[in-house]
């Protein structure tokens, strides 16, 4: 089959350099001053030439076969001002990034359409969003890190890794932070890093490698979505700190790729602990490297996305022409809606 053609934004830089692995063709969204979420192919991370600049004025004018959303106003607004009716009939899916903000388990989410799927990032999300009549599916990250990179933790400092920490307060877990640096020597490093007398941010293809050093990853965060860096830092052999909430209570095994917990206190014995016995840390990231190549390897990432973009548009095909044979028509899912599509 022909590489599909999706249109879809820049929400996250990190996650759609890796999601443009996967081999598409990915129409990215831009806007001439190139505000938040209409940056299009721009920045410093290095994009395949699958990853194509779509200016919003043009939209209209080109044929896709996907669209991808990424954020609530592109699914409630975007679509209706930039995209065609035929284009807005296309197969659509949501990929969710977040948790829900105004309520954990009870918020509905802004999509319930039995017609649109929705792709979460990890089953704790799934399990928190109240999603309606949509039909879900988790596709867990996969992420990719420099050849040649790997744990050296000579730093006898932690680092923590949060984007705009100081405005984002406690469900980042800037409190928690504040309280572990007291205690521990600890270097924030992200947007808007400075304003906790942090070093700043560091481009996102020399963070591996810098994360190397340190001894090492502390996460604070009490409440969001797994963070692509926890991953990162795995993939290179680091042994992470964190609390046992969301999906890293699902992700670090205490003992063998890092610690978490609920109890700050025991965090901040076991980052004291590390910063004495490097040759522990050591062996934490070696676990935790594997249990990073066993889980989030870039390559089934890739096939999860793959799987599911062909599953989309195909049987969207196969509806549009009554070629969808009985027993694709009464396929159960774990959403119980949108029967065409598989969940996985």
């Amino acid at each position: 089959m022909r590489p599909l053609r999706i249109l879809t934004w820049h929400t996250h830089g990190s996650y759609l350099y890796y999601l443009t692995q996967v081999p598409h063709q990915f129409y990215v969204l831009s806007k001439p001053d190139r505000p938040a979420g209409y940056g299009g192919r721009c920045g410093h991370i290095p994009w395949g030439d699958n990853v194509i600049d779509m200016p919003v004025s043009e939209a209209a004018k080109h044929e896709f076969d996907c669209i991808l959303f990424q954020d609530d106003d592109q699914y409630l607004k975007d679509q209706y001002e930039f995209l065609t009716p035929a284009q807005r009939a296309l197969p659509r899916i949501y990929l969710e990034h977040d948790t829900p903000r105004e309520h954990p388990t009870d918020m509905p989410h802004p999509v319930n359409d039995p017609d649109v799927l929705l792709v979460h990032v990890t089953h704790f999300n799934r399990l928190m969003w109240n999603s309606g009549a949509t039909p879900t599916r988790v596709i867990e990250h996969g992420v990719l890190v420099p050849p040649g990179v790997s744990y050296r933790g000579g730093h006898e400092r932690g680092l923590v890794v949060v984007n705009h920490l100081a405005r984002r307060g406690r469900r980042l877990g800037g409190d928690v932070f504040l309280q572990a640096r007291a205690q521990v020597p600890l270097d924030l490093v992200g947007m808007g890093a400075e304003e906790m007398d942090g070093i700043g941010e560091v481009l996102h293809a020399q963070l591996p490698n810098f994360a190397a050093d340190y001894r090492f990853l502390f996460n604070p965060i009490r409440y969001t979505s797994l963070g692509l860096a926890v991953i990162e830092a795995m993939m290179v052999g680091v042994p992470v700190i964190g609390l046992a909430t969301t999906e890293m209570a699902t992700v670090i095994e205490n003992g063998k790729s890092g610690y978490v917990d609920t109890n700050v206190d025991a965090l901040i014995g076991h980052m004291q602990a590390l910063l004495r016995n490097p040759e522990e840390a050591k062996r934490l990231g070696e676990g935790a490297r594997r249990r990073a190549q066993e889980r989030f390897s870039i390559a089934r990432f890739i096939a999860d996305w793959d799987r599911t973009l062909r599953d989309v548009t195909g049987h969207r095909i196969a509806r549009h022409h009554g070629g969808m044979n009985e027993a694709e028509a009464n396929q159960d899912t774990s959403a119980g809606a949108m029967p065409r599509l598989r969940s996985a």
